[in-house]
């Protein structure tokens, strides 16, 4: 279900809020340009307000004036999950979006206005996934399968916009269809009521949907596992993943790139996605990953803007690999990457590099980075589109929009999350399979020097000719040495997905993990001179904005509490 078949549909925001508002009258006003509920309750209806839920996924909300930046309210977590992290800079040159360079430099504040972004959006999908939800219980007649359907599709989004802000704040209000009051205490832990909506969502939703896109079965039962893997009741996690595996309904690509290409985007490896489509009709290419439109390459390249997103020199050293292939784990940012060293071959597919061709655009050139002193030499290359697959006219900068949908969780996030499982519940063995399992496709493809793909043999026209991926072949008996080996596969097969930032929090290794990275990245990129560091507790939150706490007030007492050290 490409966004061109959402956005084109008029919103309907039935009952919902945005949480921007300077006055609390927002709270009793109804939307405008809404249509009320005796127009929609009706089939066509229940399916428009959820299509309005599943709009918001790429974190854009038509127009700029419900906040102030759609950088970061991106539902790809790109500065969130990657920026924040030892994978990616923020990019660009200094001074440009100043509220990012305080991201990254842990000069964490509320007041900055990306922190409300982000909340802004993720309520606004959760206030439209109530409405349908709603709307859905007051319809008479609907076909009783597609009202079962449609209800796990609600508490499917529900899940997955209250997910979402509980990775970022964790003490957020958990708001269902009945709630009138939007002024709720932050006090109760919300993650059990998440867990809930993907159980449900799970046994209500088909196992196949008639339209891609949507949500099924097996992308309610992954992000179950998922919820219970952040949970830490691994047990959980692995039933519900051993679901998806087990149903035979994916698989994985036989090449690393196919799921970020027109092709196979929406093949056997995808479980649930965004989906993006430019040229569809709308203004300004609206549906292109526009909030994700600041990162590609800049300068003299073919996509002329932004440079932002900039992946780290320790992300391109951390594809370094032994002569058999395998990860240096202690090693691997002892000197920088030199020509001829052996590379896992995914870090041509995911980082663009001088001298390397970018996809089938052409070769990386050093003029195709905005400042390169400032935040290094290399560009972000994972979701950029393929030749003559950006055909957006119009709007700001049409080069800056892409087609390609970006993963919420695909089959290989799935295989290594029940690796983690198995790992922490003593199936060692089992971990060792499904991370090969991974490591095995990684050897399928590599960026090619003449055309696109090649294999990975100096003899088969790779583009950088020592690329080596092998699977790990001794027995694994040590819980600790396996552990870290399904993390490190996770940070190279998902890089610059949004996912790392979250990862490292949630295994407790952030402040050790950060720390090293910034000791060891400042001498090369000088920007990072600033940063006060990760610190641990006040950084295993994110601070509320400030603006909801004022507007959560009730007779002149906050509802929202701020997060300790704030």
């Amino acid at each position: 279900m490409k966004n061109k078949n959402l956005l084109i549909i008029l919103v309907l925001i039935i009952g919902g809020t945005l949480f921007y508002s300077c006055s609390e009258d927002f709270l009793n006003a109804p939307p405008q340009g809404s249509l009320d509920a005796g127009t929609l309750a009706n089939e066509a209806g229940v399916d428009a307000a959820l299509i309005s839920a599943y709009s918001l996924l790429d974190g854009w909300a038509e127009s700029w004036g419900s906040i102030s930046s759609p950088w970061p309210a991106s539902g790809s977590n790109w500065i969130w999950g990657s920026v924040m992290s030892d994978d990616a800079h923020k990019g660009s040159e200094a001074g440009d979006q100043g509220q990012t360079e305080e991201l990254e430099l842990f000069q964490w504040a509320p007041g900055n206005s990306y922190f409300n972004d982000k909340f802004v959006i993720l309520y606004e999908g959760i206030a439209r996934t109530n409405a349908a939800i709603a709307l859905l219980g007051n319809v008479e007649g609907i076909d009783a399968a597609k009202a079962v359907a449609a209800a796990g599709e609600g508490r499917f989004l529900r899940g997955h916009y209250h997910f979402e802000a509980w990775k970022m704040w964790k003490n957020v209000p958990y708001y269902t269809e009945e709630d009138t009051d939007f002024r709720k205490a932050n006090t109760a832990d919300i993650l059990p009521n998440i867990i809930a909506d993907f159980e449900a969502a799970a046994a209500a939703l088909p196992a196949s949907q008639g339209q891609i896109g949507r949500a099924t079965k097996g992308a309610a039962n992954a992000y179950l596992g998922k919820a219970q893997l952040y949970n830490q009741n691994f047990s959980a996690a692995k039933a519900a993943l051993d679901q998806v595996v087990n149903s035979g309904q994916y698989d994985l690509s036989p090449c690393f790139h196919d799921i970020f290409s027109i092709g196979q985007e929406n093949g056997p490896e995808m479980v649930f996605s965004i989906q993006a489509s430019v040229n569809d009709g709308t203004s300004e290419g609206q549906n292109g990953m526009f909030g994700d439109r600041l990162n590609f390459p800049h300068g003299g390249s073919p996509f002329g803007c932004c440079g932002f997103h900039q992946p780290t020199q320790n992300l391109v050293n951390a594809h370094k690999v032994d002569e058999n292939g395998l990860p240096l784990f202690d090693s691997f940012n002892e000197s920088d990457l030199a020509e001829g060293e052996a590379i896992d071959p995914r870090l041509d597919w995911t980082v663009g590099r001088d001298g390397i061709p970018f996809l089938d655009i052409g070769v990386h050139e050093p003029s195709w980075i905005r400042a390169r002193s400032f935040q290094g030499p290399y560009s972000p290359k994972k979701f950029s589109y393929e030749s003559g697959q950006n055909q957006q006219s119009g709007g700001w900068t049409s080069t800056q929009l892409s087609p390609v949908n970006f993963p919420i969780i695909r089959y290989s996030d799935v295989l290594l999350m029940l690796a983690e499982a198995e790992v922490e519940l003593g199936n060692l063995e089992r971990a060792r399979e499904l991370t090969n399992m991974v490591r095995g496709r990684a050897a399928g493809c590599a960026q090619g020097a003449d055309g696109f793909r090649a294999g990975i043999g100096a003899d088969e026209g790779a583009a950088y000719s020592n690329n080596r991926v092998g699977t790990y072949e001794d027995a694994w008996t040590d819980a600790n040495a396996a552990r870290d080996a399904v993390r490190y596969e996770r940070r190279i097969e998902l890089a610059l997905e949004g996912h790392r930032f979250f990862d490292l929090r949630r295994w407790g290794i952030a402040e050790q993990v950060m720390n090293k990275y910034i000791e060891e990245e400042t001498p090369k990129r000088q920007y990072l001179i600033p940063s006060t560091g990760y610190r641990s507790p006040l950084n295993d939150l994110f601070p509320l904005p400030t603006i909801q706490i004022e507007l959560s007030k009730v007779d002149g007492e906050a509802m929202l509490q701020q997060n300790p050290g704030f």
